[in-house]
Formats: structure tokens, C-alpha cells, sequence
């Protein structure tokens, strides 16, 4: 993974609070949570069913106003989503009509990514390959795995060079074989290129294997109900004592 060395906040989440109003009344959803995510560092989110977690995810990728507190990306307040940001989700991003390679092309502009077609098309060809779809570049999104075709999503963000991946539950949809898979796929990536990224993820296996640090929530009003670093060397050993005595830490945060 990437020289974490570096204390720089890339995101800062500051005492935000979010409600919402329905026939039955006001429900507070996110309680007054702080937490900062470093340039470069890897931190996961894991919390109890329905505590709101893609609600906060949404907050801080700029997708959703918080009620009270501030989100700042590189010191400065968000007020909508961010360029230096992407998201990937569990639903899925890539057009149907469009081949890998056309996905991987769109969102590509001249001044940040080639001066022509051909260059645009071989900086999406370049990333179809590092993500094993090397020959599936003229492919239709039906005519992939699901596997592939979180291979494809994962490419198209990584194309576009952000900053930031923010991540709610990607790879919850796949088998858990495929799932094993694209984690250890995405941390090769990082290998390679940097990234800052922030996942939600209810699968605490999942935040042990990939994170640099887990964060796990309260019950709602949801805040940060205890940090744990991960001071394990990659590629890690889920059945390590070391894993194993985290994994059961973390579980008793959730009362599990």
C-alpha cells in the first residue's frame, strides 16, 4: 500500500448531524460525528444495520447536506460533490448501450486526458488491462461476468484519476468467492496508484482485510463508537491471531 507517513487531512468530518421528518415525527439519524481520513490512508466504516451509514457516505461524498457540521476535502468545505472524488456502489455504474472501452472513454475530456480519440482510447485500454479485461474491451455490458463487470466499474473510476474513492459496499452483490477476488484486486491497484479511499462496508472481514483503520458506529443517532488501526503487513491472513483478535473486537463494538 501507499507510504501512509504523511499526517495531512485529505477529508475532515466535523460535528455533522442529519434528521430526517416523516408523518411519525423527526428521526435523528447521524449524531454529531468527527472523524478525519489522512492523504493516502484506507478507512472503513462498519455500524449495525440501518444506523445509516450510506446516509453519512452520501454526506460526505457531497451528494447530501448535512443538517449542522461541515465536510472539507484538502481544507475546503464542501457544498456539493467534489472533482477530486468518485463514487462506487454496490448498484453499479457502467452504461448498457456503451462497450467496456466506451465506458471507460466517457467522462475523459481532451484537456485532462489526451488531445484525441486514439490517446483517450488507449488510456481506457490501459485500464481495462489492469483490471484482467484485457481482450473485453469491444465487450457489451450483457455479454460480462459480474465479475467483470465490477472489473469494468472499478476501471472506470480509476480512469478518470480521482483523488478520492468513496466506496458503499461495492462488492456486496458478488459471491463470496468473486468478493475475495475484487478485494484483493482493488488493493492491487492501490499498489500502483495512489488513492484516498473511504468505504462503508458491512462486512467486518471485508474493513480487517483492505483498511488501514476501522471506524465502527454507534446505533442512531449514529457517531464513532471506537477506532481500530490495522497494523497488519499486506497481503494479510484473515485467520491470523492477530486478524482473529480484531475481528472479535470489533464485533463486541457491535454488540455481536
Amino acid at each position: 500500500m501507499s507510504d501512509k507517513s504523511t499526517t495531512t487531512h485529505k477529508i475532515e468530518v466535523d460535528a455533522i448531524r442529519k434528521s430526517f421528518v416523516s408523518a411519525k415525527g423527526t428521526l435523528p439519524v447521524i449524531g454529531g460525528l468527527s472523524f478525519t481520513v489522512a492523504d493516502g490512508e484506507f478507512v472503513a466504516i462498519v455500524g449495525p444495520s440501518g444506523c445509516g451509514k450510506s446516509t453519512l457516505m452520501n454526506i460526505i461524498a457531497g451528494f447530501e447536506q448535512a443538517d449542522t457540521g461541515t465536510v472539507k476535502v484538502d481544507g475546503a468545505e464542501l457544498s456539493g460533490p467534489s472533482p477530486k472524488g468518485i463514487v462506487i456502489s454496490q448498484h453499479g455504474s457502467v452504461f448498457p448501450w456503451l462497450t467496456v472501452q466506451q465506458n471507460l472513454m466517457f467522462g475523459l475530456n481532451d484537456d485532462d486526458h489526451g488531445a484525441g480519440h486514439s490517446e483517450r482510447a488507449a488510456l481506457a485500454d490501459h485500464y481495462a488491462e489492469m483490471v484482467g479485461l484485457k481482450g473485453f474491451e469491444s465487450s457489451y455490458p450483457h455479454e460480462l461476468s459480474g465479475g467483470m463487470l465490477k472489473r469494468a466499474e472499478l476501471a472506470r473510476a480509476f480512469v478518470v484519476k480521482p483523488e478520492i474513492l468513496y466506496m458503499d459496499e461495492p462488492f456486496s452483490a458478488l459471491d463470496a468467492l468473486m468478493n475475495m477476488k475484487m478485494r484483493t484486486e482493488l488493493l492491487r491497484i492501490l499498489e500502483e496508484e495512489r488513492h484516498t479511499v473511504l468505504l462503508i462496508t458491512h462486512d467486518v472481514e471485508e474493513a480487517i482485510y483492505m483498511a488501514d483503520r476501522v471506524l465502527v458506529l454507534s446505533p442512531r443517532p449514529t457517531t464513532i463508537q471506537a477506532s481500530f488501526t490495522v497494523d497488519m503487513p499486506h497481503p494479510r491472513k484473515l485467520s491470523s491471531p492477530q486478524a482473529q483478535e480484531l475481528r472479535e473486537a470489533i464485533l463486541k463494538e457491535l454488540g455481536l
